[in-house]
């Protein structure tokens, strides 16, 4: 795929997740979130996660942001849930490579891929990440807690 196909592909699932984001919604029965800031972007949401033993049997967001933020926490709903706390770890560590331009795993990122282009806007990191980041936390822990991108 070309850089110009690749940077339309990316526009294009930016501008869909947006529009249309996937997992939108409080979830009264999760036993994990957090609440993650982006000051600078003014982006700030809150991952809810019902794990059953070591699954995501379900995972969604509430908040507010950028086309970047709000598609990439669609994204990640659709892409983390039913998997096991293993595996989010290691999409959630490909996720993270691909953003700092590191060698990541196209075959563990697959449709994920295409956050990539946002390595071309360094300002907009943060905006794609906050959400990866924040769940990261909420898996970690079984009470609310905060994450701040700076």
């Amino acid at each position: 795929m070309s850089a110009g196909d690749l940077r339309d592909l990316y526009q294009q699932v930016i501008m869909d997740h947006n529009k249309k984001p996937r997992n939108f919604r409080e979830m009264l029965d999760a036993n994990h979130f957090a609440h993650g800031n982006n000051p600078l972007c003014g982006d700030a949401l809150v991952v809810f996660v019902k794990m059953n033993d070591d699954v995501i049997e379900d995972v969604s967001f509430q908040g507010s942001g950028c086309a970047i933020s709000v598609a990439s926490a669609s994204l990640m709903t659709e892409t983390l849930k039913g998997k096991t706390i293993a595996e989010a770890e290691e999409i959630y560590q490909q996720v993270h490579k691909q953003m700092t331009n590191e060698d990541a795993d196209p075959a563990i990122l697959g449709k994920l891929e295409v956050l990539g282009g946002v390595r071309e806007f360094p300002a907009r990191v943060k905006c794609a990440t906050l959400s990866w980041h924040t769940m990261h936390t909420a898996m970690e822990n079984d009470h609310d807690i905060s994450v701040t991108t700076e």
